[in-house]
């Protein structure tokens, strides 16, 4: 038998397309899936794994459809073929039933990590470079040396309250107390 499984990522995405090629490729029964490649919980998934028998093939329109990530995809994949279950992919022309179609799945798979390696690679010659040249990557800092000054002269004030200086600096309470541990009491007595 053969079984369908599609997802979609959003809300606003219509699973259509899938439905139609799975249909198509001849999917007597088809689930169907709203979620996040990366996210690990996905019920429809399960049920079509647990519904899938020896000798039956699990069939996607396309592997990013399955997984997000080569490690997700392989494991799904040595799963159904540990129970007898064959993977078909329609869009990589990928069908795991045969020697030469579970060949093909590996070297995808190789490929696609070693996709990802040059990746990586690349991003971190670029951050290397760039901080060669004096850039820093990451986010701005909310406190500026200026805006710890300027804390410092507000809270020298009684009146004026840890809650007013972070409104007033446009930073939380949190990140105030991480640029002056102990607050006011640390800013009167000259320790922060």
């Amino acid at each position: 038998m053969l079984i369908g499984y599609a997802r979609t990522s959003t809300l606003d995405q219509k699973p259509e397309l899938q439905l139609d090629a799975l249909t198509h490729a001849g999917c007597e029964k088809v689930f169907v899936e709203q979620a996040s490649g990366a996210q690990r919980e996905r019920p429809q998934l399960k049920a079509a794994l647990e519904f899938a028998r020896e000798g039956d093939t699990l069939v996607v329109w396309k592997l990013d459809r399955l997984s997000r990530s080569l490690k997700q995809l392989i494991e799904t994949v040595e799963l159904l073929q540990t129970r007898s279950i064959a993977f078909r992919s329609l869009t990589e022309a990928i069908d795991t039933s045969g020697a030469g179609g579970r060949f093909v799945f590996h070297v995808f798979g190789a490929l696609a990590e070693f996709e990802r390696s040059i990746i990586k690679e690349r991003t971190m010659a670029g951050l290397a470079a760039s901080r060669a040249r004096g850039r820093r990557g990451g986010r701005p800092k909310q406190m500026t040396t200026k805006k710890i000054a300027m804390a410092k002269g507000m809270l020298s004030n009684p009146t004026i309250t840890m809650d007013d200086v972070a409104r007033e600096l446009g930073v939380s309470i949190a990140t105030l107390y991480r640029h002056l541990p102990g607050g006011r009491g640390a800013v009167q007595d000259g320790s922060a």
